[in-house]
Formats: C-alpha cells, sequence, structure tokens
C-alpha cells in the first residue's frame, strides 16, 4: 500500500462538513485540503486554525489537488446539481438520503463519472449506508423472513422544520421514538405487520411565541399530513431556556432486524443498531472511511458511481488487506 496519504477537499461546510473536517483528524492516512464554501471564506471559522477556506467557485481549479471531494450539501437542493456537476472533476463521496430518487441520481451522476473517469460513492451514510448494507445481509441470509426498520430516539431535522413553520411557534424541535412494544414482537420472532403508528412515535418540545394559543399550535402539529398525522404525536411547550439547554444536540440511530426461518422449528433473528450522540459527526465518519475506498477503487480504474453495495468492506480500512486477516478475521 502507499505511504501517501489520500488528498480530501470538503465542499460544503454546515454541521456534516465540520463533521468530515473532525474526522479526518483521526485519520492518519489522510490530509484536508481545504474546505469549498459559498459563504465568504473570512467568514467562515474552521475547527482547525490550519485548514484553508476557499470559494467553492474555484474547486475547478483544485483538480490535481484533491484525489476525493466530499459533499456535504444537502439532499433536496444542493447534490442533486452538484452531484453530476462535481463527478466530472472528482472523486467523489457524498450523503444523498432522498430514498425514492435514489435511482435517478444514481444515473445521473454514473454518466457524468464514467465519461470523465472518475469514481462516486453514492448515499453513504447510516441510512441510506450502513442500515442499507445490513438490510441487504439480512435478506440475503434469511431469505424466509421480514425486515423491519426503526429509527430514534433521534432528532428530526425536516420535522422540526416542520414545527417551527407552525404560526405561534416560535422555536422547536421533534424527536422520532420507536415503539418498545413494535421493537420486542420484532424481536420475539413473531414476524408483525406493523402500521406507521405502531411503529415510530413523535415528540414536539415547541417554544410558543408570546401571546400563542397553545392548543391551536398543538392541534395544528398533530393534525399536520405527511409530518405527523399518521403517528402519535405529543407536544411539550417548555421555554427557550430549556430548549437551549436539553434539546441542543443532534442524536439519532436505529435498528435494522431481519426475522426469519431456517426451517420451521428454528426462528433466527439478525440486528443491527446504532446510538448516536451526534448524527452529522457520525455520518461524517461514514463517508470519510468510504473516501478511502473511493480512492482506491479509483486507482483501480474502477470508475462510475457506486453504491455500498459495491464497495468490498476491506478497502474502508486504513489496515492492509494482510492485517485484516490477521487481526480481524
Amino acid at each position: 500500500m502507499s505511504n501517501k496519504k489520500i488528498r480530501i477537499g470538503i465542499a460544503g461546510y454546515g454541521n456534516l462538513g465540520r463533521g468530515v473536517e473532525a474526522a479526518i483528524a483521526k485519520n492518519p492516512d489522510m490530509v484536508l485540503v481545504g474546505v469549498f464554501t459559498r459563504r465568504a471564506p473570512a467568514s467562515v471559522q474552521p475547527l482547525s486554525a490550519q485548514t484553508a477556506v476557499y470559494p467553492i467557485t474555484s474547486l475547478s481549479d483544485y483538480q490535481d489537488a484533491i484525489d476525493v471531494l466530499i459533499l456535504c450539501g444537502g439532499s433536496k437542493d444542493d447534490l442533486p446539481r452538484q452531484g453530476p456537476e462535481m463527478a466530472a472533476m472528482f472523486n467523489i463521496v457524498d450523503s444523498f438520503d432522498t430514498h425514492a430518487r435514489i435511482p435517478e441520481y444514481f444515473d445521473a451522476v454514473d454518466a457524468q463519472a464514467q465519461e470523465n473517469s472518475k469514481t462516486a460513492l453514492i448515499s453513504i451514510g447510516w441510512d441510506p449506508g450502513m442500515f442499507s448494507i445490513n438490510r441487504l445481509y439480512g435478506e440475503a441470509l434469511l431469505p424466509d423472513g421480514a425486515t423491519y426498520t426503526f429509527w430514534g430516539k433521534g432528532l428530526s431535522q425536516g420535522h422540526s422544520d416542520a414545527i417551527r413553520r407552525v404560526p405561534g411557534v416560535k422555536a422547536g424541535v421533534q424527536y422520532t421514538l420507536p415503539s418498545p412494544e413494535a421493537i420486542a414482537q420484532v424481536r420475539s420472532g413473531q414476524r408483525p405487520d406493523l402500521t406507521t403508528r405502531q411503529k415510530h412515535t413523535r415528540e414536539c418540545h415547541v417554544v410558543l411565541q408570546e401571546g400563542a394559543d397553545a392548543k391551536a399550535v398543538e392541534q395544528a402539529i398533530v393534525t399536520m399530513p405527511d409530518y405527523f398525522a399518521d403517528y402519535d404525536t405529543t407536544v411539550h411547550f417548555i421555554s427557550e431556556e430549556t430548549l437551549r439547554n436539553e434539546h441542543n444536540r443532534m442524536p439519532h440511530g436505529g435498528f435494522v432486524i431481519r426475522s426469519g426461518n431456517t426451517t420451521q422449528a428454528h426462528a433466527q433473528i439478525i440486528e443491527y443498531s446504532l446510538q448516536l450522540d451526534s448524527n452529522p459527526e457520525f455520518t461524517a465518519s461514514v463517508l470519510v472511511a468510504y473516501a478511502r475506498a473511493a480512492h482506491r477503487l479509483s486507482m483501480q480504474g474502477q470508475f462510475g458511481a457506486k453504491t455500498a453495495f459495491d464497495v468490498a468492506p476491506g478497502l474502508l480500512s486504513i489496515k492492509s488487506p494482510g492485517q485484516l486477516r490477521k487481526e480481524l478475521l
């Protein structure tokens, strides 16, 4: 293996970009070339004073200086445009997570990466990503079975944004909680047919605007279609101080459980779980490990778009294949 460090660029510097900067510092085979941002570079304060910050418009000047570019923009507006555009110039890794649109996004990125001999790993994170792999393992190993995915306890950014748009709400956050009863049923091997309402509950912590009607706000939240109407939702009204002190982190996690039978007499359960203190920092750590794989695949001439399904686990590790066989196999 080469002793030359993998040169990483970060495109976008929100919570995820900061997490990537922190993760690179824990991987001694990598070096951060710089952060590329839409903001005025002088206004950005990276975690390390040594981290260079550049305008994102200058990225094309760094094609020879960056081995892998990690895209840290949002899936709604940024990545659908940036992914194909950047895959024409760089090996990339991103965390595109709009599940229903992954096939079309894959095709758009693949076309550019193939044409320009680049490697692009898309939809990398924990879901899609690590959870996807464990769903695949479960189905492949126990074909006679059912797969269940539970999320939480976790802060949902999209749902938190939705409650903040309700008239009368000054601030607020929303947590998704998996149902302990539903998880217990699945773990018992029953293979229950669970509704959306039975699998998860939602908990909202809301700061009211002065003079707002609490009952009207609560009703607007719990009946909101696409977000809360299909779930048992609890609304707690709290002070700004409580919100600031007790709800200032971004935890998340969940479970993937495959319940199946090898024969009628023997039920088998496979379970993978995550408990995350910081959703963006963990997602960033996954992106950085896959950046190592993207670089290795590129060196092997394996170009085009790929997902977590296409990457051998050994490519993620800083250790050599020989070390992995000796220490982990």
